[in-house]
């Protein structure tokens, strides 16, 4: 059986600098693909606010909201940044990156409220279909979803 290649940061040979911004309604949690493919956080950006970023061209970059739902990074779920310019004096520019929230689905955004509303111990006490039921528990799992986009 074939393993299937991991989504990862390859190495740190090219430097680029980027501004992510947060123009979803909540807060937007930075996530780092490192070498291994594990994430790690670089924390939450507020609504409105920006995170300026040294980083390298190969290092993937995903982001959630406060609930684990997926967010968008320039209408991508996975960022790749581009390659770094500079200016006339040879600074940086930071590449501006804009945090989005996805079109979610009528199911997404039901489950989503539902699972802020009710306690998962009373899931089961819900009229509502047993799959309905089954997508509310499943909550969010970034490795899961680092998984099915790799």
């Amino acid at each position: 059986m074939e393993e299937r290649p991991t989504l990862r940061s390859l190495h740190s040979d090219e430097p680029t600098f980027v501004t992510f911004t947060n123009r979803s309604e909540g807060e937007a949690r930075a996530w780092w693909l490192n070498f291994s493919g594990e994430p790690v956080s670089y924390g939450d950006i507020r609504p409105g606010g920006s995170l300026r970023m040294n980083t390298f061209l190969t290092h993937p970059w995903i982001f959630r909201a406060s609930d684990g739902c997926k967010l968008l990074i320039d209408f991508r779920e996975v960022y790749f940044p581009r390659s770094a310019q500079f200016d006339e004096n040879g600074h940086p520019l930071f590449h501006p990156v804009f945090i989005t929230t996805p079109v979610y689905t009528l199911q997404e955004c039901c489950s989503r409220l539902i699972r802020k509303m009710v306690k998962k111990r009373d899931i089961d006490n819900l009229e509502i279909p047993d799959f309905l039921k089954e997508d509310i528990r499943r909550t969010p799992d970034l490795m899961r979803e680092i998984q099915m986009l790799t």
